[in-house]
């Protein structure tokens, strides 16, 4: 245990915030917005476009919390109010961009782009042809730079901190309700070896345990219940914000369709209820990965032995609003 998670709060808190711009607007063209100085703060660069939004920078940090994930790797993240819709990893930038969009190319207009890599010039070119609100990366080839400033409607954004040091910068989370001020721990969950467990009869592939690793990552940044799945380092689908963890699986089955054979699914949560399973077995899943501890642990693991179909407990959920 860390000093972190024995150190207590203290009585009184006090934030000194000194204002870096007022912003066009809010969420909402209604309400006034401001962006203030945080006490830790990644160094970046806007290279190109009119000056980040309210939305642009809540998308901005929902982007790039999910390729820090992968800052070894080629990594890109389409997201969208806040929301991931196509993440994937590929041999080269262009191969996980056109990966990742084509998860859901309708909701990759109009969203913000996240590269773990350098935008490459053919990534730049599919970029140029749609809306897109915001491109940011640790570098941009000349080229791609190039094209993509002539794009007025496009921000670019040079994120100067290294990729592999980000995480050190995300804070406590504070949230100001009525009912008094929230503070938590910013989620820094990583899969842990002792209660990653393989609990089914069936055993996954090696190439299905990378897949569940990937699933599992993507999955802790989408909106509860959310419910992810992919195939070669692809997400296939994803369903975030859903009221039941049932609905999520449905929902994100449905918009699988025939590829989620021999795909891996992937919870934020536990899977309560053997449905979950039975629908997963007739879209022919190949893995899932979820949180474990139902109280039905053992019928959800008997279920899918009887299907054959692997199963994978964390021990970690990955809740958020």
């Amino acid at each position: 245990m860390s000093d972190r998670d024995t150190q207590e709060y203290s009585q009184e808190r006090t934030y000194t915030l000194h204002l870096l711009d007022e912003l066009q607007h809010g969420e909402n063209t209604h309400q006034r917005a401001a962006v203030y100085k945080s006490p830790h703060m990644v160094d970046y660069e806007v290279l190109s476009g009119d000056k980040l939004t309210y939305n642009d920078i809540l998308n901005l940090t929902a982007s790039i919390n999910i390729v820090s994930e992968f800052y070894d790797v080629n990594a890109v993240a389409f997201v969208k109010r806040g929301k991931p819709c196509g993440v994937a990893l590929g041999r080269t930038s262009y191969d996980a961009y056109t990966k990742a969009f084509d998860c859901d190319p309708i909701s990759a207009f109009y969203g913000v782009i996240a590269f773990s890599s350098a935008v490459d010039y053919d990534s730049a070119k599919h970029i140029d042809s749609m809306s897109v609100s915001v491109v940011v990366a640790p570098e941009f080839e000349p080229s791609a730079l190039d094209l993509l400033k002539a794009n007025p409607e496009i921000k670019l954004v040079k994120l100067i901190t290294p990729l592999k040091d980000y995480k050190k910068y995300i804070d406590e989370e504070i949230k100001v309700t009525p009912f008094g001020t929230l503070i938590q721990d910013a989620n820094r969950s990583e899969l842990n070896k002792d209660t990653f467990k393989v609990v089914t009869k069936q055993k996954p592939s090696p190439e299905q345990i990378e897949d569940a690793i990937f699933a599992w990552k993507v999955a802790k940044h989408a909106k509860s219940n959310a419910v992810v799945i992919v195939k070669d380092f692809k997400t296939i689908a994803i369903a975030q914000g859903q009221t039941t963890s049932l609905a999520a699986v449905d929902w994100a089955l449905n918009l699988a369709c025939d590829e989620a054979k021999n795909a891996v699914l992937a919870s934020d949560d536990v899977l309560p209820a053997e449905d979950s399973i039975h629908a997963a077995v007739l879209a022919r899943i190949g893995l899932i990965i979820q949180s474990g501890g139902s109280i039905k642990d053992e019928r959800i693991i008997q279920t899918a032995d009887k299907y054959n179909i692997a199963m994978i407990t964390t021990g970690i959920k990955n809740n958020k609003n």
